[in-house]
């Protein structure tokens, strides 16, 4: 787990850490190696959407912003 870049760790969804609540809500537990891969899907997901996100941002930008309607 040394490799979750930190947009993936501090990537928030209602408030929460995705990466950080999952790893917590199984503190004492040994992760399974269909743990470790579902964990390590998550951190991808996570990094994938962060990236997306910029992308419809910078595509909503360089288009003169949010249509007035939607602000």
């Amino acid at each position: 787990f040394e490799r979750v870049s930190p947009s993936a760790w501090s990537f928030l969804i209602g408030g929460y850490q995705p990466a950080e609540r999952w790893l917590k809500d199984r503190k004492g537990h040994t992760l399974s190696y269909d743990d470790k891969e579902t964990y390590s899907r998550i951190i991808a997901a996570l990094g994938g959407t962060r990236r997306l996100m910029s992308e419809i941002e910078k595509t909503i930008h360089k288009h003169g912003g949010w249509p007035r309607a939607f602000k």
